[in-house]
């Protein structure tokens, strides 16, 4: 490791503070050597998670993800010097041997939060968690010990699409000021909704059922996670944002038409037990 590699590392760690604070926690309760390399990752995660937030329209974030895109093809290496967390990523990628073609569907599937249309199905919703929060915590596994995340690959999708769900539940009051749905339509159509009603915040009885849906599938996926073995203790880290997730699940399933003005974050050092927890029991 360089001097030079070790100062990107760091900054990466910094600059999570503010940009994706579980995250950032999760590394602090990495092994110390991989923390860095773990936070370059996730930082990365958050730029191309927030660009929705930073553009005003689709093209122009579209064409920065397309930098993310041309970096890792290898066409804008000498503009990665400027660009701490770029640089981040590259060591990551090279001292880790991470695939880049997981890396780069995760932008791609970045792309789908630049628009406002609707999600079909469940098929579509699971595919776009697992090429983006699945494939994270699977890329975390490499870093921390590739042999074991090869082993945990199954667990790593599952806890992937649950904690994605989470995550979305989350965001969801803004996403629908925006004009974005993220419940798939096959789910809102069973609950007697369209995007435009969902959207409209006159049916939130049902909305708050569609809600629901959507925690259930997330619960389910969790559980399928639970099922599918135990996590290999060298990886355990990769799985501490996605430990999360339950009781955000649990709580929309359990809300109903109160959903959109009801809390469902739990508070920061909640957040902070579980994860302590998830370690002290070796378990989501």
């Amino acid at each position: 490791m360089t001097a030079t590699a070790a100062d990107h590392w760091d900054i990466c760690l910094s600059t999570l503070r503010d940009t994706d604070r579980d995250r950032y926690l999760a590394c602090l309760l990495s092994p110390a050597a991989k923390r860095g390399p773990l936070a370059a990752l996730y930082a990365f995660n958050a730029e191309i998670a927030r660009v929705r937030d930073v553009v005003q329209q689709p093209l122009a974030g579209e064409i920065r993800l397309q930098w993310w895109r041309d970096l890792l093809e290898g066409q804008e290496q000498g503009e990665s010097a400027a660009n701490p967390v770029a640089a981040a990523l590259l060591e990551t990628i090279v001292t880790y041997q991470l695939p880049r073609r997981t890396l780069i569907d995760m932008i791609d599937g970045r792309i789908f939060d630049l628009y406002d249309d609707p999600l079909p199905d469940r098929n579509a919703l699971e595919g776009y968690a697992g090429e983006t929060a699945s494939a994270l915590i699977q890329l975390a596994g490499l870093v921390l010990d590739a042999p074991s995340a090869m082993k945990a690959s199954d667990i790593a999708g599952h806890a992937g699409v649950a904690q994605a769900i989470a995550g979305l539940l989350l965001l969801m009051p803004s996403h629908r000021r925006r004009g974005q749905v993220y419940v798939p339509l096959d789910i809102l159509s069973a609950t007697g909704l369209d995007r435009d009603r969902f959207l409209s915040g006159e049916a939130d009885e049902q909305a708050g059922h569609a809600t629901a849906a959507l925690a259930g599938l997330g619960l389910d996926h969790l559980a399928r996670a639970r099922k599918a073995g135990t996590i290999p203790p060298a990886i355990l880290a990769a799985f501490l944002p996605a430990s999360l997730a339950e009781p955000v699940l649990r709580r929309a399933a359990s809300l109903g038409s109160r959903f959109f003005d009801a809390p469902l974050q739990p508070p920061q050092w909640r957040r902070q037990m579980r994860m302590v927890r998830t370690l002290a029991l070796k378990r989501l």
